[in-house]
């Protein structure tokens, strides 16, 4: 899905309406529909008691998308209260169209048109299960002032206790930059109309955006295909597609067969989290090689698995001479996994290299299989099979000889330099976590810090791996396992919570990410 600046959003808007006769007020009663809807779908996901939404509105359109979204909301039988940040004599156009069409509706607005207003709220212990910010959109230039910004403090003041949703953008935050001037919403869902903005995939926007998730407003195609980005967005509707139904005559034939090599003596527990995201992804089979002392508790933790013991170092990681007869069953497999809990033994750094210039069936490098090649990045690309690497920032400035911090701060060009100089599809972790292959960047924004644990790497390279051996291209294998790894995170932590959050959590989650694309 295509990330647009401003301008594009606003020439897509011109011309929707313009050129192709749609009503602006039909933009915004889809616009409030979808905040609807995301709304009721956060609440069930929260598992949230009360059924009580707070929306504050601003006089634009992004007050309009509320008003519509109140209307909603209150039809499904929630409580709705609407604070309007202004006065409704200062209301125009369609956001005023709406206004009236919501009071029809027996919804009852508060107006709150100076600061000092917002501030005696504040002190009356509202709350709600979720506050809806429609304060301000993507016309903010500068910071928020006067009520706005009374606003944007109370809603943050709110969302300390409850969920925050913001529509569009959160009000404060620059929509190309992703800057905030001054006080902005700090969201746990933002609902963005149409295409994402830029600013909401910056760096500096994502502790106030959380969640991203796209409502469809009716763009005609033909005007979004005409539309020029470098940057796409990972969308489920997209990943949905790479997912077709089985076939009721399908076999454990038909998915593929994943090899994963790796672990060493400590490190039990990176193969079989690997092995068990694999075996989430849907593979018809899943062969695991480890060190012979660990192949017990392996085949124990994941009895889906066929465990295969190996020759291993006197350090207890695998040994390159085991090579030669998994090379000989190169036939029977359609990908493999090597890296997770590898170390960085000398053994195990011939292993790698012997399976990138034997295999022609897909691969995919992690943690220490990519360690191996510190600051030597361009000889990944010697080799002839379709590879996958996956590093988190501190190994991506290890490859390509950098500072962390420098990744950090130039992420974007940092996966795009990878990616021409491997010749691989790059799959650069973290907040934003990018996925690069020549030509084409896409950021997955599912996941939260709760993920910033042990072992959640390893879940990824296992669902990357079993994609792969399923058939999929390198591509679509590493957008399809960063969109579903993040939504399974998310769905956890909603029913648990993100400082508690562990690997098994996410996996157990993996099933109810995938039923999504059934809904």
């Amino acid at each position: 899905m295509k990330i647009v600046s401003t301008q594009q959003i606003r020439e897509l808007d011109r011309i929707t309406i313009g050129t192709c006769k749609v009503p602006g007020s039909l933009l915004i009663e889809r616009a409030g529909r979808g905040v609807a809807a995301g709304v009721i779908r956060l609440i069930k996901e929260n598992g949230l008691a009360g059924n009580t939404v707070l929306l504050a509105a601003g006089r634009g359109n992004n007050g309009g998308d509320a008003f519509v979204a109140a209307r909603y909301l209150s039809e499904e039988g929630f409580k709705v209260r609407l604070l309007l940040a202004g006065d409704r004599q200062s209301l125009r156009g369609d956001a005023l169209f709406h206004f009236k069409k919501m009071l029809r509706a027996g919804i009852r607005a508060e107006e709150l048109s100076a600061e000092s207003d917002w501030r005696e709220l504040s002190g009356e212990g509202l709350s709600g299960s979720v506050v809806v910010d429609g304060i301000l959109g993507t016309g903010l230039e500068g910071k928020a002032r006067g009520a706005a910004a009374a606003a944007t403090r109370f809603i943050n003041a709110l969302a300390r206790k409850n969920l925050a949703v913001a529509i569009d953008i959160p009000s404060g935050i620059n929509s190309d930059t992703g800057r905030a001037e001054g006080d902005a919403v700090r969201a746990d869902l933002t609902l963005t109309m149409g295409l994402p903005k830029r600013g909401l995939i910056e760096q500096s926007a994502l502790e106030y955006v959380g969640q991203l998730q796209v409502v469809d407003i009716g763009f005609p195609n033909e005007l979004v295909r005409q539309v020029k980005a470098d940057l796409e967005l990972i969308a489920p509707e997209e990943v949905a597609l790479l997912f077709p139904p089985r076939p009721r005559t399908a076999h454990k034939g038909s998915y593929g067969h994943l090899l994963i090599m790796g672990g060493a003596e400590g490190y039990s527990g990176a193969m079989t989290l690997a092995a068990m995201g694999a075996l989430r992804s849907g593979p018809g089979l899943v062969s695991v090689a480890v060190p012979e002392r660990l192949a017990p508790a392996i085949a124990l933790a994941v009895p889906e698995a066929m465990v295969h013991g190996e020759r291993e170092t006197g350090s207890g990681s695998l040994h390159s001479s085991c090579w030669a007869k998994w090379k000989k069953r190169l036939p029977n497999f359609s990908a493999i996994l090597a890296g997770p809990g590898m170390t960085r033994h000398a053994e195990t750094g011939r292993l790698v290299k012997m399976i990138l210039r034997d295999s022609r069936i897909p691969v995919v490098l992690d943690a220490d299989a990519l360690n191996i090649f510190d600051g030597r990045a361009a000889l990944l690309a010697k080799r002839e099979c379709p590879l996958v690497i996956t590093p988190h920032p501190g190994e991506m400035a290890r490859l390509l000889a950098l500072s962390t911090a420098r990744v950090q701060v130039r992420r974007m060009q940092t996966a795009k330099q990878a990616a021409r100089l491997t010749n691989a599809t790059v799959v650069l972790k973290g907040a934003g976590t990018l996925v690069a292959e020549k030509g084409r960047l896409q950021i997955n924004l599912t996941g939260n810090p709760g993920m910033a644990s042990g072992g959640m790497g390893d879940v990824l390279a296992g669902l990357a791996g079993g994609f792969l051996a399923q058939g999929l291209k390198p591509f679509d294998a590493a957008r399809a396992s960063v969109y579903l790894h993040g939504r399974a995170g998310d769905m956890a932590a909603a029913s648990s919570s993100e400082n508690s959050l562990m690997a098994r959590d996410l996996i157990a989650c993996l099933p109810g990410a995938f039923r999504e694309f059934r809904r």
